[in-house]
C-alpha cells in the first residue's frame, strides 16, 4: 500500500494516487500542477498553507487505505 510522510513530494502523491489531488486543495493548495508541486514536499507545503503536516499526513494516509 501507498503511504506518504511529511518529506514526501507532492508530485509524487499525485502521480501515485491522484485521487487524493481534493484533499489538497480542500486546505488552499490550488496549483498542484504548478512548478512547485514538482519539488515542494508536504511539510514545506503544509507550512505555506497554515496546516499541520502531521495531521494532515495521517488524514492523506487513512484516505489512500480507504481507496486501497
Amino acid at each position: 500500500m501507498y503511504q506518504i510522510e511529511r518529506d514526501t513530494v507532492i508530485s509524487e502523491i499525485l502521480i501515485n494516487a491522484p485521487y487524493t489531488a481534493p484533499l489538497f486543495e480542500a486546505i488552499g493548495m490550488h496549483c498542484l500542477g504548478c512548478v512547485m508541486a514538482s519539488g515542494e514536499n508536504v511539510e514545506e507545503a503544509c507550512e505555506v498553507h497554515g496546516v499541520d503536516a502531521d495531521l494532515f499526513v495521517r488524514h492523506v494516509n487513512d484516505f489512500i487505505s480507504s481507496h486501497s
